[in-house]
């Protein structure tokens, strides 16, 4: 089993920057990727970014190339997701997820591929 816990979400003004952070506990060791997942009201759950836990291979949704970078501390078990130049589309519950599955340093991209959620962490921009 692997537990996920979100952190940093908040009331953000457009243009500015938020730090989300994952905490990973549990099968540590077996997980292979760690990846954010963003959910606004009436619109399906999507990628935005996604890291290999041991590799650091990365890979990012289109709406946010540029503008967020997502690290991981493999020490603290965390890995973290900064958001730059945040805009009110950038509005939604933002989910860390893992992976045990190997994908041959990939970073999966579809919800599926995930076994793991946590529960979330609420990100508003305001205009």
């Amino acid at each position: 089993q692997v537990s996920l816990v979100e952190s940093g979400g908040g009331v953000v003004q457009a243009g500015g920057s938020a730090r989300l952070s994952c905490v990973v506990s549990g099968r540590t060791f077996t997980t292979y990727a760690l990846g954010w997942f963003r959910q606004a009201p009436g619109k399906e759950r999507e990628f935005v970014a996604g890291i290999t836990w041991s590799g650091g291979n990365t890979a990012y949704g289109d709406s946010v190339k540029g503008r967020f970078t997502i690290s991981k501390d493999n020490a603290k078990n965390t890995v973290y997701l900064q958001t730059d130049s945040l805009q009110p589309e950038d509005t939604a519950v933002y989910y860390c997820a893992a992976t045990l599955v190997s994908y041959r340093g990939h970073v999966p991209v579809h919800k599926e591929r995930y076994n793991y959620w946590g529960q979330g962490t609420q990100v508003t921009v305001s205009s």
